[in-house]
């Protein structure tokens, strides 16, 4: 590309130095990048700076607030935001090129999530592709609701669907696999108490059987070997762990606030 198109990268980044240069080699025919950074303490804003001058410091306290935050802190009407082990494909940029010249009808794109397990293994079933979100908008058009983990998002326009995809490198090893489940099964937890969510014994095994069986079998997830059923087993446990952590939170409360009312007398 000749000339720099009027969208803005929005990435944020904690300790991501083995993935950001990657990220944002991909995307150097934008305008603006924008690196919103959750105090990271490896040489991730070091590799940043080698690429944009627009980086700001912000604490995650919930997904979608500072996911909302940093859209903020862009210059131009379109963003496109990425997750430090996310690449926009060559064919994807061309797509994003013609719709900014030639002129849209749509407030938003969702895009394909091409996902790879340790870089080198392409889920393709399971669920896992296409997979698409929205990944690409008008910034006074969409935002997150504010919530811990995997909030839901609002458009205030018509959604438009590009072919090109988004390479994710989404794990690099079994370990992380397991280590993001626990992180994020937190967060679940924590968004359902602060919800006052209803949830149950029963409701928890009939999820965790039920994505499993979805995933594995009904989207044919065991193509995909072990890791296929690696990726089942994860989304599965993550509602069961949800639950176990949700019940002990609410647990903890309850005492915690039966504690009060002995002191009060």
């Amino acid at each position: 590309m000749s000339k720099k198109l009027l969208i803005s990268i929005v990435v944020i980044t904690r300790n991501v130095e083995h993935n950001i240069k990657d990220c944002l080699e991909s995307v150097q025919w934008a305008d603006e990048i924008v690196i919103v950074d959750n105090h990271s303490t490896d040489n991730t804003l070091e590799i940043a700076k080698k690429y944009t001058t627009s980086i700001y410091n912000d604490t995650w306290d919930m997904e979608g607030s500072i996911r909302n935050r940093a859209y903020k802190r862009a210059k131009n009407d379109w963003v496109l935001t990425l997750d430090p082990d996310e690449r926009v494909s060559e064919e994807l940029s061309h797509q994003i090129e013609e719709f900014l010249k030639n002129g849209t009808l749509y407030d938003a794109y969702s895009v394909s999530m091409k996902s790879y397990f340790a870089r080198s293994h392409w889920i393709r079933h399971g669920g896992w592709y296409p997979a698409s979100r929205v990944k690409i908008f008008k910034k006074e058009k969409f935002h997150y609701e504010d919530a811990e983990i995997h909030p839901r998002a609002y458009l205030d326009g018509k959604e438009g669907r590009l072919s090109g995809d988004i390479i994710h490198y989404c794990y690099d090893d079994f370990t992380q696999v397991v280590a993001k489940m626990n992180a994020q099964s937190t967060l679940e937890a924590k968004k359902w108490l602060r919800d006052k969510r209803k949830m149950n014994l029963n409701l928890a095994l009939l999820r965790t059987f039920s994505r499993f069986f979805k995933m594995y079998l009904q989207k044919q997830g065991f193509k995909d070997g072990l890791i296929g059923f690696m990726m089942a087993w994860q989304w599965a446990t993550y509602q069961w762990l949800s639950y176990i952590k949700y019940w002990q939170m609410k647990s903890m409360e309850g005492d915690s606030k039966g504690a009060g009312i002995k002191e009060g007398k």
